[in-house]
């Protein structure tokens, strides 16, 4: 064997590895943190839910709410189907509009947590991420006179490994995420959203959807959503023709039937 060959073997025997090993393990732990953290279907970081326990049951929720603009138009439209929802309201509007989550509530729908004004969650301390869970517990339990959320659904769907225990601390019995969003956020003809909501029109399946729609801008009142109403009024007949039962997540934690996934 050469003298130069030794030498290279030597100077392979003598690299240090962890300039290459240590990014790349950080970079998969971030991956790991990112798929945590955002993708809905993650357990990573605690328990969520994301389908109802039977095909033929849809649970229909809506962020980013009360917004006057739109909302008492989808509580008419709810109550002409006898179809109950679970909203997820920001603290910051159901203070600005007290009387619209009352009357949410009077309608017989569920009132979920949407923090206070609606930040990244993955990105917060726990000291901050408690604020934002508390302050907006007591804003619809002052506009209601007391009845305080019972879940939760975090901004973005975006979690952190601190959230589960602040839910918990918070008096929360868990965290909804979902099996259907219809990237309705952005005014759009109502056939794009039509479109994106046949899946859950169908009913197969073992289990059935937990379906996110917005009625809300996060940004500010009065976000148009009229594509909503508009997308609602063909399906909400359809799905009842096609026999499915709507559910909110207090009637499947009554009957025993949540399903986490």
């Amino acid at each position: 064997m050469s003298k130069a060959v030794r030498k290279s073997r030597t100077e392979e025997k003598d690299l240090n590895p962890w300039p290459v090993i240590v990014p790349s393990v950080a970079v998969a732990a971030a991956g790991i943190a990112s798929w945590g953290a955002f993708v809905p279907s993650s357990q990573l970081f605690g328990p969520t839910l994301r389908h109802t326990p039977h095909a033929k049951k849809v649970a229909l929720t809506f962020d980013d709410g009360p917004n006057p603009a739109i909302t008492p138009s989808l509580l008419d439209l709810l109550g002409k189907y006898d179809a109950s929802a679970t909203f997820f309201l920001i603290g910051r509007f159901a203070r600005a509009c007290p009387d619209l989550v009352r009357e949410i509530a009077a309608r017989g729908h569920v009132l979920g947590n949407h923090t206070d004004t609606h930040p990244n969650l993955a990105f917060l301390s726990a000291r901050r991420i408690r604020g934002e869970l508390a302050r907006c517990q007591d804003a619809i339990a002052d506009a209601t006179g007391g009845i305080a959320p019972r879940w939760m659904r975090p901004p973005y769907g975006a979690r952190s490994p601190m959230l589960a225990r602040e839910v918990r601390a918070a008096g929360l019995r868990g965290v909804v995420m979902w099996s259907v969003i219809g990237h309705d956020w952005k005014p759009q003809p109502p056939l794009k959203l039509i479109g994106r909501l046949y899946r859950s029109a169908r009913g197969r399946g073992r289990y059935g959807d937990i379906i996110v729609l917005h009625d809300g801008d996060h940004r500010a009142l009065g976000g148009d959503r009229r594509h909503i109403i508009a997308a609602l009024a063909h399906w909400l007949p359809r799905w009842r023709d096609a026999g499915l039962e709507f559910v909110t997540m207090d009637t499947m934690q009554q009957t025993g039937q949540l399903q986490q996934s």
